[in-house]
């Protein structure tokens, strides 16, 4: 899209040339920024219209596409499918795998005692 140049005004004269001042310039450029935000919302609705009427037309899924349908998502992976190792001072459980350890974990190394203490 391109702005009329008559819609830009240059307010001072410095040296022969006319200038807008620093506050002019910025309300300016967001009322242009306005302005392209909405012609992209106008067109974005005009896109989406014509993608999903093709795809009406042509019998074409979410999944046709490579993505997941709201229904067809998968449930979340689980944590750990790790049996559990240590049985912490709560009852927490914990596998011993690599990444980071839980909070319970690190408070009884922090404490000086063996983790092998709690092992089940």
């Amino acid at each position: 899209m391109q702005i009329p140049i008559n819609t830009i005004s240059f307010k001072h004269k410095t040296q022969g040339s006319t200038m807008a001042t620093y506050s002019e310039l910025m309300a300016q450029a967001q009322a242009l920024m306005a302005q392209a935000e909405q012609a992209r919302k106008d067109e974005l609705a005009s896109v989406i219209a014509d993608i999903k009427a093709k795809m009406k037309q042509y019998g074409i899924t979410v999944s046709d596409l490579g993505g997941a349908s709201a229904a067809g998502r998968k449930a979340a992976k689980s944590k750990s499918v790790a049996p559990a190792k240590y049985r912490g001072p709560n009852g927490e459980l914990w596998a011993g795998g690599p990444g980071r350890k839980p909070e319970w974990v690190r408070a009884v190394l922090a404490a000086g005692k063996s983790i092998e203490d709690f092992r089940i």
